[in-house]
Protein backbone atom coordinates (compact mmCIF):
# COMPACT_ATOMS: atom_id res chain seq x y z
CA UNK A 1 0.00 0.00 0.00
CA UNK A 2 1.50 3.10 -1.10
CA UNK A 3 2.16 5.81 1.92
CA UNK A 4 -0.03 8.70 2.48
CA UNK A 5 2.98 11.28 1.18
CA UNK A 6 2.79 9.09 -2.51
CA UNK A 7 -1.04 9.44 -2.65
CA UNK A 8 -3.40 12.00 -4.20
CA UNK A 9 -4.21 14.36 -1.70
CA UNK A 10 -7.40 16.86 -1.30
CA UNK A 11 -7.35 19.82 0.53
CA UNK A 12 -10.71 20.93 1.97
CA UNK A 13 -10.72 24.79 3.32
CA UNK A 14 -13.57 26.93 4.80
CA UNK A 15 -12.31 30.67 4.09
CA UNK A 16 -13.82 33.63 6.43
CA UNK A 17 -14.73 31.28 9.53
CA UNK A 18 -16.03 33.67 11.98
CA UNK A 19 -19.18 33.57 14.62
CA UNK A 20 -21.50 35.39 11.74
CA UNK A 21 -20.64 32.58 8.88
CA UNK A 22 -21.05 29.49 11.47
CA UNK A 23 -24.39 29.08 10.68
CA UNK A 24 -24.32 28.86 7.14
CA UNK A 25 -21.15 26.25 7.47
CA UNK A 26 -22.87 24.16 9.94
CA UNK A 27 -24.78 22.22 7.86
CA UNK A 28 -22.16 21.60 5.33
CA UNK A 29 -19.69 20.71 8.31
CA UNK A 30 -22.24 18.26 9.45
CA UNK A 31 -22.49 16.74 6.29
CA UNK A 32 -18.68 16.48 6.01
CA UNK A 33 -18.59 14.78 9.45
CA UNK A 34 -21.14 11.88 8.19
CA UNK A 35 -18.75 11.12 5.24
CA UNK A 36 -16.50 9.70 7.95
CA UNK A 37 -12.95 11.53 9.21
CA UNK A 38 -12.00 13.87 6.84
CA UNK A 39 -10.13 16.95 8.27
CA UNK A 40 -10.29 20.67 7.00
CA UNK A 41 -8.58 23.47 7.14
CA UNK A 42 -10.69 26.83 8.98
CA UNK A 43 -9.51 29.97 7.63
CA UNK A 44 -10.54 32.08 10.86
CA UNK A 45 -10.99 35.61 11.01
CA UNK A 46 -10.41 37.38 14.72
CA UNK A 47 -12.60 40.34 14.36
CA UNK A 48 -14.92 39.44 10.80
CA UNK A 49 -15.96 43.01 9.49
CA UNK A 50 -15.31 44.57 13.24
CA UNK A 51 -18.48 43.14 14.63
CA UNK A 52 -17.44 39.77 14.99
CA UNK A 53 -15.04 39.83 17.79
CA UNK A 54 -13.73 36.09 18.80
CA UNK A 55 -13.21 37.09 22.64
CA UNK A 56 -17.21 37.90 22.12
CA UNK A 57 -18.10 34.73 21.16
CA UNK A 58 -17.04 31.28 23.83
CA UNK A 59 -19.10 29.34 22.40
CA UNK A 60 -17.90 29.15 19.00
CA UNK A 61 -14.44 29.27 20.68
CA UNK A 62 -15.54 25.89 21.86
CA UNK A 63 -16.99 24.44 18.82
CA UNK A 64 -13.44 25.54 17.00
CA UNK A 65 -11.80 23.80 20.07
CA UNK A 66 -13.67 20.51 19.47
CA UNK A 67 -12.66 20.63 15.59
CA UNK A 68 -8.74 21.03 16.79
CA UNK A 69 -9.32 17.77 18.60
CA UNK A 70 -10.67 15.90 15.53
CA UNK A 71 -7.80 16.63 13.79
CA UNK A 72 -9.00 19.88 11.84
CA UNK A 73 -6.16 22.85 11.58
CA UNK A 74 -7.03 26.67 12.03
CA UNK A 75 -5.26 28.85 9.85
CA UNK A 76 -5.11 32.85 10.39
CA UNK A 77 -7.13 34.66 7.62
CA UNK A 78 -6.73 38.29 8.35
CA UNK A 79 -7.75 40.36 10.86
CA UNK A 80 -10.62 42.04 10.60
CA UNK A 81 -11.15 40.94 6.93
CA UNK A 82 -12.43 44.23 5.38
CA UNK A 83 -10.60 46.85 3.93
CA UNK A 84 -10.51 50.05 6.11
CA UNK A 85 -7.27 51.59 4.39
CA UNK A 86 -7.51 55.19 3.16
CA UNK A 87 -9.28 55.34 -0.60
CA UNK A 88 -7.75 53.82 -3.80
CA UNK A 89 -5.50 56.69 -5.48
CA UNK A 90 -5.12 54.63 -8.85
CA UNK A 91 -7.17 53.08 -11.30
CA UNK A 92 -5.57 49.72 -10.54
CA UNK A 93 -6.35 50.21 -6.99
CA UNK A 94 -9.46 51.31 -7.51
CA UNK A 95 -10.16 48.16 -9.51
CA UNK A 96 -8.30 45.71 -6.85
CA UNK A 97 -10.10 47.32 -4.20
CA UNK A 98 -13.92 48.39 -5.19
CA UNK A 99 -14.61 46.28 -7.90
CA UNK A 100 -12.42 42.96 -7.39
CA UNK A 101 -13.44 42.75 -3.71
CA UNK A 102 -13.94 45.32 -0.59
CA UNK A 103 -12.50 42.34 1.44
CA UNK A 104 -8.35 43.50 0.52
CA UNK A 105 -7.94 43.94 4.43
CA UNK A 106 -4.01 43.09 3.52
CA UNK A 107 -3.62 44.74 -0.35
CA UNK A 108 -1.99 48.26 0.37
CA UNK A 109 -0.57 47.74 4.38
CA UNK A 110 2.76 48.79 4.72
CA UNK A 111 5.33 46.49 6.47
CA UNK A 112 4.54 48.14 10.09
CA UNK A 113 0.68 47.93 10.16
CA UNK A 114 1.11 44.39 8.62
CA UNK A 115 3.14 43.32 10.61
CA UNK A 116 0.68 44.79 13.60
CA UNK A 117 -2.04 42.83 12.25
CA UNK A 118 -0.68 39.64 11.73
CA UNK A 119 1.18 40.06 15.43
CA UNK A 120 -2.54 40.61 16.73
CA UNK A 121 -3.79 37.50 15.52
CA UNK A 122 -0.74 35.72 16.59
CA UNK A 123 -1.10 36.96 20.02
CA UNK A 124 -5.13 36.03 20.01
CA UNK A 125 -4.42 32.38 18.36
CA UNK A 126 -1.67 31.95 21.46
CA UNK A 127 -4.61 33.37 24.13
CA UNK A 128 -6.70 30.44 23.26
CA UNK A 129 -3.73 27.88 22.67
CA UNK A 130 -4.58 26.98 19.20
CA UNK A 131 -1.80 25.81 17.29
CA UNK A 132 -0.80 28.38 14.27
CA UNK A 133 1.00 27.42 11.46
CA UNK A 134 -0.45 29.50 8.44
CA UNK A 135 -1.81 33.35 7.57
CA UNK A 136 -3.74 33.30 4.29
CA UNK A 137 -5.12 37.17 3.29
CA UNK A 138 -8.23 38.09 2.45
CA UNK A 139 -8.88 37.66 -1.24
CA UNK A 140 -5.45 36.22 -1.05
CA UNK A 141 -4.47 39.70 -1.73
CA UNK A 142 -0.97 41.06 0.08
CA UNK A 143 1.19 44.21 -0.26
CA UNK A 144 4.97 44.19 -0.45
CA UNK A 145 4.83 45.02 3.32
CA UNK A 146 2.64 42.28 4.07
CA UNK A 147 5.35 40.03 2.51
CA UNK A 148 8.34 41.47 4.30
CA UNK A 149 6.53 41.43 7.82
CA UNK A 150 5.55 37.41 7.40
CA UNK A 151 9.35 36.79 6.31
CA UNK A 152 9.42 38.20 9.74
CA UNK A 153 7.12 36.46 11.84
CA UNK A 154 7.17 32.54 12.95
CA UNK A 155 4.61 31.38 10.58
CA UNK A 156 5.15 28.51 8.40
CA UNK A 157 2.73 29.28 5.35
CA UNK A 158 0.85 31.45 3.25
CA UNK A 159 -0.80 30.80 -0.22
CA UNK A 160 -2.35 32.08 -3.39
CA UNK A 161 -5.26 30.59 -5.68
CA UNK A 162 -2.94 28.20 -7.37
CA UNK A 163 0.35 27.72 -4.63
CA UNK A 164 1.27 27.57 -1.39
CA UNK A 165 4.00 29.34 -0.13
CA UNK A 166 6.49 28.17 2.46
CA UNK A 167 7.83 30.72 4.67
CA UNK A 168 10.14 32.70 5.45
CA UNK A 169 11.66 32.92 1.82
CA UNK A 170 8.18 31.95 0.30
CA UNK A 171 9.33 28.74 -2.08
CA UNK A 172 6.11 28.44 -4.19
CA UNK A 173 4.61 24.71 -3.78
CA UNK A 174 1.72 23.65 -7.15
CA UNK A 175 -1.73 23.24 -5.14
CA UNK A 176 -4.08 23.85 -7.45
CA UNK A 177 -7.67 25.09 -6.37
CA UNK A 178 -10.95 24.89 -6.75
CA UNK A 179 -13.00 28.19 -5.76
CA UNK A 180 -16.46 29.36 -7.10
CA UNK A 181 -18.06 33.04 -7.17
CA UNK A 182 -21.56 32.33 -6.27
CA UNK A 183 -23.42 35.74 -5.34
CA UNK A 184 -25.66 35.32 -8.42
CA UNK A 185 -27.22 32.91 -10.68
CA UNK A 186 -25.07 33.69 -13.85
CA UNK A 187 -22.24 33.31 -11.78
CA UNK A 188 -22.87 30.06 -9.83
CA UNK A 189 -23.66 28.41 -13.21
CA UNK A 190 -20.35 29.88 -14.97
CA UNK A 191 -18.27 28.78 -11.67
CA UNK A 192 -20.00 25.04 -11.91
CA UNK A 193 -18.56 24.58 -15.53
CA UNK A 194 -15.33 26.23 -14.94
CA UNK A 195 -14.82 24.03 -11.91
CA UNK A 196 -15.76 20.75 -13.78
CA UNK A 197 -13.54 21.65 -16.57
CA UNK A 198 -10.74 22.29 -14.38
CA UNK A 199 -10.72 19.52 -11.71
CA UNK A 200 -10.81 17.15 -15.22
CA UNK A 201 -7.44 18.57 -16.23
CA UNK A 202 -6.32 18.34 -12.54
CA UNK A 203 -7.25 14.86 -12.35
CA UNK A 204 -3.50 13.52 -12.30
CA UNK A 205 -2.72 16.53 -9.99
CA UNK A 206 -1.00 15.53 -6.79
CA UNK A 207 -3.51 17.23 -4.78
CA UNK A 208 -6.51 19.82 -5.42
CA UNK A 209 -7.07 22.23 -2.69
CA UNK A 210 -11.19 23.43 -2.47
CA UNK A 211 -11.34 26.52 -1.40
CA UNK A 212 -15.05 27.10 0.71
CA UNK A 213 -17.08 30.57 0.98
CA UNK A 214 -20.05 31.11 3.42
CA UNK A 215 -21.90 32.56 0.46
CA UNK A 216 -21.30 28.92 -1.17
CA UNK A 217 -23.40 27.48 1.54
CA UNK A 218 -26.23 29.72 1.05
CA UNK A 219 -27.49 27.91 -1.91
CA UNK A 220 -28.32 24.79 -3.10
CA UNK A 221 -26.97 24.21 -6.22
CA UNK A 222 -23.08 25.48 -4.44
CA UNK A 223 -23.61 23.66 -1.05
CA UNK A 224 -24.55 20.37 -3.21
CA UNK A 225 -21.39 21.18 -5.78
CA UNK A 226 -18.96 21.35 -2.89
CA UNK A 227 -20.64 18.15 -0.71
CA UNK A 228 -20.45 15.94 -4.18
CA UNK A 229 -17.10 17.01 -5.17
CA UNK A 230 -15.89 15.87 -1.81
CA UNK A 231 -17.44 11.96 -2.25
CA UNK A 232 -15.86 12.14 -5.79
CA UNK A 233 -12.63 12.79 -4.96
CA UNK A 234 -12.88 10.46 -1.77
CA UNK A 235 -13.89 8.16 -4.06
CA UNK A 236 -10.95 8.85 -6.75
CA UNK A 237 -8.64 7.62 -3.74
CA UNK A 238 -7.54 10.89 -2.47
CA UNK A 239 -6.64 11.61 0.69
CA UNK A 240 -8.40 14.26 2.80
CA UNK A 241 -5.85 16.32 4.91
CA UNK A 242 -4.79 19.87 6.37
CA UNK A 243 -2.57 21.94 4.30
CA UNK A 244 -0.04 21.55 7.68
CA UNK A 245 -0.51 17.65 6.91
CA UNK A 246 -0.01 18.16 3.44
CA UNK A 247 3.40 20.29 3.82
CA UNK A 248 4.36 17.99 6.55
CA UNK A 249 3.96 14.86 4.14
CA UNK A 250 5.91 16.15 1.44
CA UNK A 251 8.75 16.91 3.67
CA UNK A 252 8.31 13.15 4.88
CA UNK A 253 8.97 11.65 1.40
Amino acid sequence: MPEPADCPSMLLVLHDVAPETWPDYQPFVEAIDALGKIPMTWLVVPDFHKRNALEQAPGFRLMLDRRLQRGDEMALHGYFHADDSPPPRSPRDYFMRRIYTWEGEFYSLDQAQARQRLEAGIDLFRRYDWPLAGFVAPAWLMSDGTRQALRQLPLRYTSDPQHIFQLPDFTPIAAPGLVWSARSRWRRGLSKVLCDVREARLRQAPVIRLGLHPVDMRHGFSRRYWLQTVQRLLCQGREPMTKSTWLASRHAR
